[in-house]
């Protein structure tokens, strides 16, 4: 259900902002994650494309709450090291480059390891299906179940 590739490789030379490419936007809805995030929209929601596009700051062991999108959602890693998981599925370890293709509908969370910050672009595809159902929290248990 989904997919992770590795290693695109992606130039960030911009010390000023901690080696990151975008600046770090607006803080995130405490509603729907365990810890600061900060999110940065790329593109708004787009009805001619059917996409939105953000870039999400999590702070080491920051989270966002389980979600799904009903049309998909391709994530982008441009720094640090996360975890994604997938509802019945273990933890997988995220770094800079890796891409993951999430299937419409997966239930799933992701966020930061617990030592590093990490940062992602989020790409929400065929949105005319809708953008985002938010889930409940991870828990800790659940969130320090990575091996």
């Amino acid at each position: 259900r989904y997919t992770i590739t590795n290693k695109i490789p992606i130039a960030m030379n911009n010390t000023e902002n901690h080696n990151t490419i975008f600046p770090k936007g607006e803080a995130g809805d405490q509603t729907y994650f365990t810890g600061k995030a900060w999110v940065k929209y790329l593109v708004p929601n787009d009805e001619t494309l059917n996409t939105l596009i953000l870039n999400v700051v999590f702070e080491p062991g920051a989270r966002n709450y389980w979600h799904k999108h009903p049309g998909g959602q391709i994530l982008i890693v441009t720094q640090g090291i996360g975890y994604y998981q997938e509802k019945g599925q273990a933890i997988q370890l995220l770094n800079k480059g890796d891409v993951v293709k999430i299937a419409p509908d997966a239930e799933h969370w992701h966020g930061a390891s617990p030592d590093s910050e990490f940062t992602h672009i989020a790409i929400n595809t065929n949105t005319h299906k809708g953008i985002v159902e938010w889930l409940t929290s991870v828990t800790d248990e659940e969130y320090n179940t990575y091996k």
